[in-house]
């Protein structure tokens, strides 16, 4: 199905006189002491790069290292600190269920493995030749380690059995390993990032505990009075340019993180619709992640158009997200933006002035004779796109046509020619007129398409990826905002793909 060829066609003139630039820009940042908690089997990276940063941007990093379950429960003691650095997705989640973090950051993945001597003596192949009598295994604590919680999870009742063979246990996978190269035991369950730290010592993969990656993260504290500082570190640690060069040279397989910038800029599209609600968020998140967004506020029409004619997506100005005025300005652009997740949704009604002296009820009487209407651009604005399939579809195009008498990209010029009298009624978002309701009336339109849903979406091949999907995250975390401003909320469904997005036939054209 397609949307008309004239959304697609880029207006200069139109951009030139409408698009509207708003940048939130972060405060200088702190340059206070780090204190961050850090994962036993990460050391080395971590250290590594917490030494160039240091050396970098004269930032002091101080690192206290241990088992997660140690680690966790200090945080929660103490209620101070930067970051936590986790082994595994379970440390994260639990530190989740006691709300001791915000904002995570992918490091790198890691797979439990059998770890054997180097030439593996034993001919270890398996979990049940570490039952034998003459393979000696040592574990790590269950309680306390990532790397243990990981295996026993995967495992179920048969970690019991593997348990009780154990000849000994430590508190952490580094010191595991320790004994395994030093021939203290002949087997033992590590990490196989672990394994690549240690020459004298191999991998063995089996199915059972090897098939699921873990990832290791790094989590800002909910206790941080710094977050703009820990997030640049954790940016830091994560940046494939960056921390991701040291992991990958301690044999760590790095997560896909974002390239380094020590401030970065996020450019973000928007339907005008979204900005009541959007505005001051965008201000809150720039502040917190010491960041510069950019935000082009416009109809989705002129958003879409852009985007076309930029033929290179890897364009420094290409947006890295995407929140539209509603589903169907999303297809135009599903190759770079794969996948939305529908944050809002608002009605579309008709504006009239406080006391409706024309008796405007229903779309019919908007063709009264004399009266003055007004409506958003088809070929602009996802608004007047609808506005045309909602009027066609109920047979009075023409009619109301002949009325009209401005047509804009955004609603908000119309609002703004509502309150200045050059308007008798107007077809706008519902969130609209409230910001008007002492002045406005709004009548709901009795049409089964009439109300607008918003995606938001993250380019997929975004240099700002990470970070695109930090704010969405913000997003999600902060209805309130959303209802506040008037909007229902639909943030808590699952993803769309945007290929698979249906136009409704009532918007199709013929």
């Amino acid at each position: 199905m397609r949307i008309a060829a004239g959304l697609l066609i880029a207006l200069a003139v139109a951009l030139g006189a409408v698009a509207l630039f708003h940048r939130q820009s972060a405060p200088a940042r702190s340059e206070k002491t780090l204190a961050i908690y850090c994962a036993a089997a990460l050391k080395q990276p971590v250290e590594a790069i917490a030494n160039e940063y240091r050396r970098q941007f004269a930032v002091e990093v101080r690192l206290q290292y241990g088992n997660t379950g140690s680690m966790l429960s200090a945080i929660r003691v103490a209620k101070q600190g930067d970051l936590f650095i986790s082994a595994d997705d379970a440390g994260i989640a639990d530190a989740r269920k006691f709300d001791s973090v915000r904002e995570t950051i992918p490091l790198i993945q890691q797979r439990p493995v059998i770890g054997v001597r180097a030439g593996n003596p034993k001919s270890i192949r398996s979990l049940q030749d570490l039952q034998r009598s003459d393979v000696r295994t040592a574990l790590a604590d269950p309680q306390a380690a990532a790397i243990s919680r990981s295996v026993r999870a995967n495992l179920g009742p048969a970690w019991e059995a593997l348990a009780a063979r154990a000849v000994v246990m430590k508190p952490t996978v580094t010191e595991v390993a320790a004994d395994l190269s030093l021939g203290a035991v002949d087997a033992a369950l590590i990490w196989d990032s672990t394994v690549r730290q240690f020459k004298e010592i191999e991998a063995v993969e089996i199915p059972e505990i090897s098939l699921r990656p873990e990832t290791a993260s790094a989590a800002v504290l909910t206790a941080s009075m710094q977050p703009a500082a820990a997030l640049r570190f954790a940016r830091f640690l994560s940046a494939p340019d960056k921390g991701g060069i040291v992991f990958a040279k301690h044999g760590f397989k790095p997560s896909p993180g974002d390239a380094w910038a020590d401030k970065p800029e996020l450019i973000l599209y928007s339907g005008g619709v979204n900005r009541p609600a959007l505005e001051k968020l965008l201000r809150l998140f720039a502040d917190r992640e010491g960041i510069t967004i950019t935000t082009v506020f416009n109809g989705c029409g002129i958003l879409c158009a852009t985007m076309k004619t930029m033929a290179d997506a890897n364009s420094p100005k290409f947006p890295d997200a995407y929140y539209a005025c509603d589903l169907c300005f999303v297809p135009p652009v599903a190759e770079q933006f794969p996948e939305a997740v529908m944050l809002t949704e608002t009605d579309i009604g008709i504006a009239v002035r406080k006391g409706n002296s024309r008796n405007v009820r229903t779309l019919a009487d908007l063709a009264q004779p004399g009266l003055r209407v007004g409506l958003c651009n088809a070929e602009q604005a996802t608004l007047g796109y609808m506005t045309r399939g909602i009027l066609k579809s109920s047979g009075l195009l023409d009619s109301v046509r002949s009325n009209v008498v401005v047509e804009v990209p955004t609603a908000d010029f119309l609002i703004n020619q509502m309150r200045a009298g050059g308007l008798d009624a107007a077809i706008v978002y519902r969130v609209n007129a409230l910001l008007q309701s002492e002045h406005l009336e709004f009548i709901p339109i009795q049409h089964a398409g009439a109300k607008a849903i918003q995606p938001f979406a993250v380019r997929h091949d975004s240099p700002n990826r990470r970070l695109a999907g930090r704010l969405l995250d913000f997003l999600k975390a902060n209805r309130g905002e959303f209802e506040q401003a008037g909007f229902l909320w639909r943030g808590d469904a699952a993803p769309v793909k945007s290929k698979d997005i249906e136009i409704p036939e009532w918007l199709r054209e013929k």
